[in-house]
């Protein structure tokens, strides 16, 4: 099958979508499939306007355009070099990665709907706010979102994807190796004898707030005891001055430690060290991060209401709360019931979740395979 992804992000950038389609991609790859993916996002060497890279068995379209801050779009170009691209691959399916603002995508999604192809449409993102806007504008373009195969990455974004167009739609997660993230057998599930290990793994941006999780540990550790805890933040961004501020206002220079953007063989070793992972973010449309916290056997606390949800129950995984105030609540309780700590990580540690690729990529081909017949029927 050629199939070709349509992103506004892609690498070098790195965050939940990039490394989504990247992975995706190229396990398609190779399966045999020949894919492309078009970006715009520019190359390492700033390739862009058309430059096609192969990455990892994976035909990289570069179509962005040199903007202030790198920014992913291309509003005059990117539309031309879209069509010439899909013009010239002839896909037999199109399968576009859509966020909130996501110009490039929704330009990907309109121009394939309109040369035929079929389209699969997948949204990382949870649409909170913009639900009447999206289905203003697909009445205004005259989008035949009755040609698009729709998913979401989970329960919890399907939902307002469905409120949007009132169509159905299915849900495809995200997918981690699950046997590259499964515990390693020196992990020690007994009661810790020193402070409780906390990490969060993000990009430090406002919306994953990063600072308002500083700001919760310092509550916890002011309560349970700055001796008894350690966090670690792993990531980069552009709340980075923000983090770093918040930890010397709260006076955790010995109880945080921020450690920047590492790389997931960094990570997968951080986490045989730690023993709770917390996840702040309320618009979580997936959580890939704490997914594969989960799997490396870590408790997971996580808002309510995201798409963590589908791979935490609480109570059994961990913890869904509903406020900051609610996972300072948390960590105290595993902090001072290292009894109950124990408990929840011997779980993590022996049941998996079934989120590994293979799953995925059943999931994307059922897609296609739905996107194909809606055109057929069209």
């Amino acid at each position: 099958m050629r199939i070709v992804h349509v992103s506004d992000c892609f690498a070098p950038r790195t965050g939940g979508i990039e490394s989504q389609v990247g992975d995706l991609a190229a396990r398609q790859a190779a399966q045999g499939h020949e894919v492309h993916v078009l970006t715009a996002t520019l190359g390492e060497g700033g390739e862009r306007a058309g430059v096609v890279d192969v990455e990892r068995g994976v035909h990289v379209h570069r179509l962005g355009a040199r903007l202030p801050f790198d920014l992913p779009v291309n509003p005059l170009g990117g539309p031309r070099l879209l069509t010439r691209a899909l013009t010239g691959v002839r896909p037999d399916v199109v399968h576009v990665h859509a966020g909130v603002v996501s110009p490039f995508a929704y330009d990907g999604i309109r121009l394939a709907a309109r040369a035929g192809l079929p389209t699969a449409v997948t949204w990382h993102c949870m649409l909170d706010g913009v639900v009447g806007a999206l289905r203003l504008g697909a009445r205004a373009t005259r989008l035949p979102t009755h040609r698009l195969a729709l998913s979401a990455v989970s329960s919890a974004a399907a939902e307002h994807v469905r409120a949007a167009f009132g169509r159905p739609v299915a849900v495809v997660p995200n997918g981690i190796d699950v046997a590259a993230w499964a515990p390693r057998p020196a992990g020690a599930t007994e009661p810790p004898a020193g402070p409780v290990r906390l990490v969060s793994t993000m990009r430090l941006a406002p919306r994953k707030r990063a600072v308002p999780l500083v700001e919760l540990v310092a509550d916890a550790a002011d309560r349970a005891g700055h001796d008894r805890l350690r966090l670690d933040v792993i990531g980069s961004g552009p709340a980075a001055g923000a983090v770093e501020s918040a930890v010397r206002r709260r006076g955790l220079e010995q109880v945080v430690r921020l450690r920047g953007r590492l790389t997931r063989e960094q990570v997968r070793d951080a986490y045989d060290d730690a023993d709770v992972f917390l996840a702040p973010a309320e618009l979580e449309a997936f959580g890939i991060a704490a997914l594969e916290a989960r799997t490396a056997g870590l408790v997971v606390l996580a808002r309510t209401g995201t798409g963590i949800a589908s791979f935490v129950q609480d109570g059994v995984d961990g913890s869904l709360v509903g406020s900051d105030a609610a996972m300072a609540d948390a960590v105290v309780a595993l902090v001072e019931d290292p009894a109950l700590l124990a408990q929840r990580r011997e779980h993590n540690r022996r049941v998996p979740p079934a989120f590994d690729w293979s799953d995925v990529l059943a999931g994307a081909q059922q897609e296609y395979e739905r996107a194909q017949a809606l055109v057929r029927a069209a």
